[in-house]
């Protein structure tokens, strides 16, 4: 009975743990510096594109999938840079995330700016701090 008892004990500690952990995450307030969470808690208004505000039709579709394409086939760029978020609508394509360098960030919206189909780049790449 005691050995059930310490498993409850633990186990609700563990969710206790975890729930409150969730909540600081949603704040903002964890307190970690690898933490991102106030920095995301811009795209949850109407004002910043996200990823899930990709239209669907083939046009934006494939100039997104071409500019990841360029863009990771590019040894020379970082992890960040590969990882940036690209979002297009109607052949406006916007830039979002870390890079690590203001190079990377002119070579992004460069590599961007090449592929057919897009009208117009909005570069709100990052430069991430040292």
């Amino acid at each position: 009975m005691s050995k059930r008892l310490s498993l409850l004990t633990l186990t609700l500690a563990a969710g206790l743990m975890l729930i409150t952990g969730l909540a600081r995450a949603e704040a903002g307030t964890t307190g970690n510096p690898v933490e991102n969470t106030e920095r995301n808690v811009r795209d949850r208004g109407d004002k910043t594109l996200t990823p899930e505000d990709q239209l669907q039709n083939e046009s934006d579709i494939q100039v997104t999938a071409n500019i990841r394409k360029a863009i990771t086939d590019d040894e020379s760029l970082s992890v960040n840079a590969h990882n940036v978020k690209i979002i297009t609508r109607n052949g406006m394509v916007t830039l979002r995330g870390p890079v690590n360098s203001a190079a990377e960030k002119t070579k992004l919206q460069s590599i961007a700016q090449k592929t057919p189909g897009v009208n117009m780049v909005h570069n709100e790449l990052e430069i991430k701090a040292p």
